[in-house]
């Protein structure tokens, strides 16, 4: 399978059915990834490196404006998508209506699920979580990148 695909909800089942004929480790995360930075990239990195195969989620562009306000995302879904999958450390990419990735995590059913350092396996949101624990995926946390951020790049362009 290629690298750097872009697969709708409605493609995942099939696309997630070959990996276990092949045997992948499907790691699995999540986020809106507005504005990439290089925190991003060692994020995903780190992700990547649980298993051979990682799957991100991506939060549409309603479910950013919800997540993070009105001016909110900079850059457009399909964008952020194109982008994301060209990165080597991302085998696909998918996009995701909802505030909450619990139609994805079900979709995907990743064997491996990485959030980063700002949340804990006990403050994932509780569908997410039973829908982790409905396909057995082991949840990892990886620590943040200090001082890399969207919204600090946000507030650093609206100075003078």
């Amino acid at each position: 399978m290629s690298s750097g695909k872009i697969l709708t909800l409605d493609e995942v089942a099939a696309y997630r059915a070959q990996l276990r004929r092949e045997g992948r480790k499907v790691v699995a995360t999540n986020g809106c990834f507005d504005l990439l930075h290089v925190g991003h990239l060692r994020y995903l990195t780190e992700a990547r490196a649980f298993g051979d195969f990682l799957w991100l989620g991506l939060n549409g562009d309603q479910s950013v404006r919800d997540l993070k306000g009105p001016n909110r995302p900079l850059v457009p879904e399909g964008d952020r998508a194109e982008l994301l999958a060209a990165w080597r450390v991302v085998d696909a990419v998918t996009i995701f209506p909802e505030v909450r990735a619990t139609a994805f995590l079900r979709a995907v059913q990743p064997d491996i699920y990485v959030k980063g350092g700002d949340y804990t396996p006990e403050s994932l949101n509780a569908e997410e979580a039973a829908a982790l624990r409905e396909c057995g995926a082991r949840i990892e946390i990886v620590k943040l990148v200090p001082g890399r951020s969207t919204t600090k790049l946000v507030e650093k362009m609206a100075l003078p």
